[in-house]
């Protein structure tokens, strides 16, 4: 306080502001701040004033925080945006957006957590692929997505050799594994299959989900006898190589974006010509990537069916991914639909899959026995009581006209009543 009135007070005796400003370790605008405030209001401007913003942008109205927040307890399954376009028939323009609403609802703890699922295969190492000669290792990952001056997105994929740093292929399309695979089929055909290839931890390449990380892409590598290297989840570095070539591409075309994609995919074609034809790399000993990428024997796809051990039962997966075994259909997954999977037996329960040398791990099976245990039996049929006779009179007999002792009876009766007569 007192350093600010002895600011004004020389400032108001006619030295300069800026001098003072220098020997007061402040900013030509804060000099002239105090001076301002020390004119309007005396000594009383110069105390210290709150700092607080006098808006806040992203803070919401409070009528518009009650409604939203009992809109969240009539309807506790709505999102953000049902809710925005319920509270939009009372706010109309005065509506928050739907982030604002997120917000509202993450702060008073209405937003429940969705438990992750945890990945069924994980990348803990980094890998180490010796890659002496060409088509030992390619190297395939996409460049991260730019656009166009008429707004076409560009995100290019990249196949590169590792040991001559050769460029194979780098092509603008969408980034599903159809595209992929037709990006990569012409590669094989040219310059025949390499013996590994070395990827990133994410989608079409690796599905973290799956039985061994392996997509439907992935598979078919490894079925083609190539095999698959994975990088760690969030570790750019172990493809450190590539990912020096994305920084290449990113100076010298992503700086400058063409048109249109077709225009796009024409610089890119020049660069790939140029990086393989005529850059030296030091890497090389100051040769070009295509002096040094001589393939001397091209690897073809395997024309006859892998040979599994004598101990493993081989099944095809189904179009759904199951397997047949012990007549019941047992889930492999859909990635390995229509490839060759050999069933190891573990005990009367379980099998192991395996997908060449790849363990798939376990899966549950039935166990042998007599199909006579899955009948259902017939519900037993209790025997239906059997009606009483109803109780009949019992029928009167005509005395018999011959019997003897009807006879007595009838003689001795008429006797009496002969003597009672008399």
């Amino acid at each position: 306080m007192s350093l600010k009135i002895e600011f004004v007070e020389r400032a108001a005796k006619g030295e300069s502001v800026g001098a003072l400003c220098r020997e007061f370790s402040v900013s030509r605008q804060t000099g002239h701040k105090w001076i301002k405030r020390f004119k309007e209001q005396g000594y009383a401007g110069l105390d210290e004033q709150s700092r607080r913003p006098k808006s806040v942008p992203l803070a919401t109205a409070e009528d518009l925080v009650i409604a939203t927040l009992q809109a969240r307890e009539a309807h506790p399954r709505w999102g953000p945006i049902k809710l925005q376009q319920l509270l939009r028939r009372r706010f109309a323009d005065q509506t928050p957006g739907t982030r604002s609403i997120a917000r509202i609802l993450k702060r008073a703890n209405k937003v429940r957590e969705r438990r992750k699922r945890a990945p069924v295969s994980v990348i803990e190492h980094a890998p180490s692929v010796p890659a002496h000669l060409p088509n030992d290792v390619w190297t395939i990952d996409f460049k991260g997505w730019w656009r166009t001056t008429n707004g076409d997105r560009c995100e290019p994929l990249t196949v590169r050799d590792a040991a001559s740093r050769f460029v194979l292929a780098i092509e603008v399309g969408s980034t599903t594994a159809q595209h992929v695979s037709e990006v990569l089929e012409p590669l094989f055909k040219r310059h025949g299959l390499p013996k590994a290839i070395q990827c990133d931890n994410g989608p079409p390449f690796i599905s973290v989900q799956a039985r061994a990380g392996l997509s439907s892409l992935s598979a078919s590598w490894i079925a083609m006898g190539i095999r698959v290297v994975r990088s760690r989840p969030g570790c750019p570095q172990d493809n450190g190589a590539h990912e020096r070539m994305h920084a290449d591409v990113r100076a010298d075309v992503q700086a400058r974006p063409a048109a249109t994609r077709e225009q796009q995919q024409r610089e890119l074609d020049r660069w790939r010509v140029e990086f393989n034809q005529v850059r030296p790399h030091q890497a090389l000993g100051g040769k070009t990537p295509g002096e040094v990428y001589k393939v001397t024997e091209r690897r073809r796809p395997p024309t006859k069916p892998f040979v599994y051990p004598p101990h493993l039962h081989v099944r095809r997966a189904t179009s759904g991914g199951n397997v047949r075994f012990r007549n019941d259909d047992c889930f492999i997954g859909q990635p390995f639909r229509g490839l060759r999977i050999g069933l190891e037996v573990v005990d009367a329960m379980h099998v192991r899959a395996w997908l060449h040398e790849i363990d798939l791990g376990l899966v549950d099976t039935l166990p042998i026995v007599d199909d006579a245990c899955f009948a259902l039996p017939l519900p037993s049929r209790k025997p239906r009581p059997s009606k009483k006779p109803s109780p009949t009179r019992r029928p009167r007999t005509a005395p018999a006209q011959n019997s003897p002792s009807l006879a007595c009876a009838v003689t001795s009766s008429t006797n009496n009543d002969q003597e009672s007569l008399k």
